[in-house]
């Protein structure tokens, strides 16, 4: 410690901050990163490793570590995030079917599980098993008539609203981050925005348990989304243990991209496409190395997932399906019709659930969550119920739209009038006339059709863990089937029509309706998240065919142009907008021709802008200038007359700083000089210790002048992922331009509410 008496000169003084000390280039709360200076961070933590490598065997094994570690963390997170998904999985299944019954033998065994191991199961009864009974048959030995489907019908409901109440209170008591799809904040945070919790460990416990109530429930959700939350949740918790990312927010945020690749993995079964997904819909910065990483979590979380074998046929989903018969020519105009309702229904989607969340913040619905989702599943339940396609899971549902008729089926949708004298293989059955079976399923799907429509709006976005995917799904589904339906009745009855006569002949197998619906389903998925090169990927994957690609690119593009005509953005981005998050979208284009001067502050009239002078400021006056304002930081110039830049402080490290400084260096008072130069500056005999700040002073700050176009700066934040510039005019401070700013002259331009975007 030096001492006050021996300050007055220029002696050696010692930097207190030459040792970093606790908490120095950490966040605040609902703050942004600044990536540069992660960036380099990372740059000197490497040179150092690299430089000790070379002194001994220990630091040496010490640098081959610090490599290893992010494949280490990699294959951690594919094993839990793999390991969760097939628990959840196995969990919804099990939890789904209890609301109709219960397996006598081993309560714990579905529906399926149980009658797997009866030897009394007949083929064409194959759901029928005496191990397995309904609550009528349990409580009242019933098993049709009246009463017994009263009983049932009660049940049912009751089941799902004490699901639907355990999952809201778990979210509300335990954890409030729980809630909603995630993949919003996702994106947020991969963008450089500090949410502390949202990847918490008591989110991940909560989330992943609040995941299977409510999917168990009957809501019109998916899990999809939110398991992209809990393998990010996964990710944040492994990374903690690695000092190269729990140190350094800009690493930290390359492991959560491959997280949430590894997430969409699990998903779908859909390892190429869920790395696609992280960088085409989630991820703001994805380096190369990401893209290894991220397909390596991938494989591992789909490899797990694949050990665990949670739906029992070998496959990674409850949906995959394989078809014989090729699609052609003739086909690409229904094909492009369903990429039209896809763009249609996301933007009706879109629209009316922004409103909806919009009146919940605004009104006081928003005051009663366990209420409105309470409400939300009586009316789900009740209408469900008497639909068979809307009382099953929503998994399920999409599963027997996309199956394609063999002879083997006993769905209401393959009741056709088989011709008595065919003699075909198994799998290349003839287009056959419609028997009543299909007629009463088109009735239901239309009616489910309306009903998925209208509750799905009301459902995403309660204070529930709630995906998205797979209602969006099965809305195009339920319309590519019937549309599937009609094309092959059309093309059964009339193949003698100029469009069917070259390619579908008397008696053979031409339309396959369960393709219809695999292209519709991709189509409504695109028009409300806007996804194209990652989606087909993912819907080929869940196929398993190649011959398919091109039916889902034109859905795909289709819906997206479509949907693109009423509106850019899709459910995530309009859910970030909806949220006040200070997230710049790469997507966003800003043609209008406004300079920095018009977006800097301060402003014309405003007050002079708060800054800190290199060597002529106390300790009291920093301290006072901190409590008077809530800026991020400041720059430092030469004084208040020049106003030459020298570097920009962080406010968090000023206040950490002068704290420290207090408690280790004698002679530090709220009098002390306070410099950010190299040497201290003359002082007066017997004045107190001066304070040596210039550690933590960024001497290269972004600046941009005056008359910089506001799309050059706009690329800037972008690109960079700046926190803030400063404006300048042959090296003198003019003002400052943030984040925030640069959103809300965005937002002004076009013509939203600036004041929407509320976060630093």
């Amino acid at each position: 410690m030096v001492n006050a008496g021996d300050m007055n000169g220029s002696g050696n003084l010692m930097d207190f901050l030459d040792e970093p000390f606790p908490d120095v280039g950490t966040y605040e709360d609902f703050h942004t990163i600044d990536w540069l200076r992660e960036k380099s961070r990372d740059t000197d933590r490497h040179r150092k490793i690299t430089s000790k490598s070379k002194e001994s065997i220990w630091e040496f094994i010490k640098s081959l570590l610090d490599a290893w570690s992010g494949w280490v963390v990699m294959l951690l997170i594919g094993l839990l995030a793999g390991t969760l998904a097939g628990v959840i999985d196995l969990a919804v299944d099990w939890m789904t079917d209890l609301k109709e019954g219960v397996c006598l033998s081993a309560f714990w065994y579905s529906h399926e599980q149980c009658c797997w191991t009866s030897n009394e199961t007949t083929f064409d009864d194959r759901d029928k098993c005496p191990q397995w009974q309904k609550w009528s048959e349990l409580l009242v030995s019933q098993s049709e008539g009246a009463s017994a489907y009263i009983l049932n019908y009660f049940l049912y409901i009751m089941w799902a609203l004490c699901f639907a109440f355990l999952a809201v209170s778990l979210v509300r008591v335990f954890a409030p981050y729980a809630c909603g799809s995630g993949i919003p904040e996702i994106k947020t945070i991969l963008s450089g925005f500090i949410i502390r919790g949202y990847l918490g460990k008591w989110t991940l416990l909560i989330k992943t348990v609040t995941l299977v109530l409510v999917v168990s429930s009957g809501l019109s959700l998916g899990k999809e989304g939110p398991l992209v939350h809990v393998a990010c949740c996964c990710g944040n918790f492994f990374s903690s243990l690695f000092s190269k990312y729990s140190k350094n927010e800009g690493k930290r945020r390359e492991v959560l991209s491959a997280a949430a690749a590894a997430g969409v993995s699990v998903a779908f079964g859909a390892p190429i496409g869920g790395v696609l997904f992280s960088l085409e819909e989630v991820s703001y910065y994805f380096p190369l190395k990401t893209l290894w990483r991220s397909f390596f979590a991938a494989l591992v979380a789909a490899f797990t997932l694949r050990s665990i074998n949670p739906f029992g046929n070998s496959r990674l989903v409850l949906f995959y399906v394989e078809y014989h018969t090729p699609w052609y020519m003739a086909e690409l105009f229904p094909f492009i019709l369903l990429g039209v309702f896809g763009g249609l229904w996301g933007t009706l989607f879109i629209r009316c659930n922004i409103a909806w969340c919009r009146r919940r913040k605004t009104t006081r619905l928003g005051k009663y969550p366990v209420l409105e989702v309470i409400v939300i599943t009586a009316i789900t339940a009740i209408i469900a119920y008497p639909n068979p396609y809307t009382r099953r899971s929503t998994s399920e549902l999409i599963s027997e739209l996309f199956n394609d008729c063999g002879a083997l089926e006993s769905s209401q949708l393959c009741d056709y009038i088989n011709d008595p004298n065919m003699t075909r293989p198994v799998d290349d059955i003839p287009d056959r006339p419609a028997g009543p079976g299909v007629y009463s399923a088109m009735w239901q799907l239309a009616l489910a059709l309306v009903f998925k429509i209208v509750i799905t709006i009301f459902t995403f976005g309660m204070k529930i863990p709630s995906g998205l995917f797979i209602p969006s799904m099965a809305v195009g589904a339920m319309a590519g089937r019937m549309v599937g339906i009609g094309v092959e009745q059309l093309a059964y009855h009339h193949h003698d029509w100029i469009i069917f006569r070259n390619w579908c002949r008397p008696g053979a197998d031409c339309v396959t309706p369960g393709l219809y619906a695999m292209v519709g389903a991709a189509a409504c998925l695109g028009g409300v998240t806007r996804m194209t090169v990652s989606l087909v990927v993912i819907m080929f994957e869940l196929t398993g065919g190649l011959e398919y690609i091109v039916p889902l690119m034109a859905a795909a593009v289709t819906s997206k142009w479509v949907a693109d005509a009423f509106g850019k953005e899709g459910i995530y981005e309009a859910h970030i907008h909806l949220n006040g998050y200070p997230f710049l979208d790469v997507k966003d284009e800003f043609t209008h021709r406004t300079l920095a001067t018009d977006v800097m502050r301060p402003r014309r009239g405003e007050a002079p802008l708060s800054v800190l002078t290199q060597d002529s400021m106390t300790v009291e006056d920093v301290e006072s200038l901190i409590k008077e304002t809530d800026y991020n930081g400041f720059p430092v110039v030469v004084s208040k007359d020049s106003e030459r830049l020298i570097g920009f402080a962080q406010r968090r490290e000023l206040i950490l700083a002068i704290k420290n400084a207090r408690q280790r260096q004698d002679g530090v008072v709220s009098n002390s000089i306070v410099y950010f130069t190299e040497d201290p500056p003359e002082l007066p005999p017997n004045s107190p210790h001066p304070l040596k700040l210039r550690r933590i002073l960024n001497l290269s700050p972004f600046t941009v002048t005056d008359h910089t176009p506001m799309e050059t700066v706009v690329d800037i934040f972008r690109k960079l992922g700046l926190r803030q510039c400063l404006v300048t005019r042959s090296g003198r401070l003019l003002g400052i331009i943030t984040k925030k700013d640069v959103l809300r002259h965005m937002a002004q331009m076009a013509n939203q509410d600036p004041e929407s975007i509320m976060f630093n």
